[in-house]
């Protein structure tokens, strides 16, 4: 950290002087820049995540409700349903965790620059005596607003100038705070938000951790609330870029979805969604097959009725001509029939008209004749 620090410092020493407050304020700013460049990948992964999360938190809640009572059965069901989603929870509190060690050390780099020091981690004497003889319209990077008067004098500043640079960088780190967190309020789904804990919690944090950092810059260095500054300021803008950057991952991602559906083939008229195209025509084969089957059965119970009647009629026949001749023999001497009455033409009389061309109707006639034949 120190080292990073000391890197800059070379930078903008160089060009504005190495005891210009301004070049230690810039050294501060770019020091937070590398670092959260660092973890930029990291914040990516999870912003990722956290959209993941916000997909399947109904099926959280579920779990929760489902095991409140069997807290290790719970744990072991999200664990299951997070490696499913593809999800880590380590992943996405990674950016926070990283940058509670990082606060940690230039904290205590800043608050080895002290007067009496000959030398700061990498800094050597020279270095202490710059960091200590710079200012900000006579606020002391390395005091800071309540010390007592003795210690400020000694440092050559005043409780004033402190409070009128520092009032004004814990206001921007404020705000900065706050539009941080009403963003990612308002990005939170209608599932996060309709858990009443969740809503309760962004709804604090948005408001506490402004406060907080109205606070705490009261009882730290100057450079530390610089620190503040530039860090809130940074995560305003990555958290406006990233959150810009996966919406629009995740609007591409549904247009292809999209066009996959709408290039996937449609089935074939008579074709159900299920069904493949082979199967289609199997079925169309099939279906006529047995078009075919029905057809030639028809034909044969028509045939089959056809000879039937042709022999009714020869039998019909070979009766009505004995009869005639019985009449001939018996009534001769008249030399007329014997009263038979006068046939129909087509010699068919009282015959039915034959019906249509129905194979369980002509099954029926064609027994109902061979019964008359015997």
């Amino acid at each position: 950290m120190s080292a990073i620090l000391w890197f800059w410092h070379k930078v903008f020493g160089a060009v504005l002087g190495p005891d210009n407050g301004f070049a230690w304020a810039l050294s501060v700013f770019f020091l937070v820049f590398t670092l959260r460049l660092v973890l930029l990948k990291p914040a990516i992964s999870q912003i990722r995540a956290g959209r993941k999360m916000q997909k399947f938190a109904p099926q959280i809640q579920k779990l929760r409700e489902k095991y409140k009572n069997d807290r290790q059965k719970m744990a072991q069901e999200m664990q299951r349903l997070q490696s499913e989603h593809g999800v880590n929870p380590v992943g996405g509190c990674l950016p926070a965790l990283l940058q509670i060690p990082v606060f940690l050390s230039l904290f205590y780099v800043l608050r080895g620059f002290k007067p009496t020091a000959q030398s700061n981690y990498v800094f050597d004497r020279s270095g202490v005596e710059s960091f200590i003889n710079a200012d900000i319209f006579g606020a002391k990077l390395s005091n800071w607003i309540t010390q007592s008067e003795a210690v400020l004098e000694d440092f050559g500043t005043t409780r004033m100038d402190m409070l009128i640079v520092g009032i004004p960088l814990m206001i921007i780190a404020s705000a900065a705070t706050y539009f941080t967190m009403r963003m990612n309020v308002k990005r939170q789904t209608d599932a996060a938000m309709a858990n009443p804990q969740s809503a309760m919690l962004g709804k604090v944090m948005m408001y506490l951790a402004p406060i907080g950092t109205l606070i705490s810059p009261w009882f730290l260095p100057m450079a530390v609330v610089l620190y503040f500054m530039a860090n809130n300021l940074w995560t305003l803008g990555q958290q406006h870029f990233l959150t810009n950057k996966v919406d629009r991952e995740e609007q591409r991602e549904k247009e292809r979805e999209l066009a996959a559906k709408k290039e996937a083939p449609r089935p074939k008229p008579g074709q159900k969604p299920g069904q493949k195209s082979g199967q289609l025509a199997g079925d169309k084969a099939a279906g006529e097959d047995g078009d075919e089957t029905t057809q030639v059965e028809e034909k044969g119970a028509t045939e089959v009725a056809g000879s039937s009647s042709s022999n009714g009629k020869a039998g019909g026949g070979q009766r009505s001509g004995g009869q005639k001749s019985g009449g001939q023999d018996g009534g001769g001497t008249n030399g007329k029939p014997n009263g038979s009455p006068k046939s129909k033409p087509g010699g068919t009389s009282g015959k039915k008209p034959q019906q249509k061309n129905r194979p369980g109707k002509q099954q029926t006639a064609a027994k109902k004749s061979q019964k008359k034949r015997r």
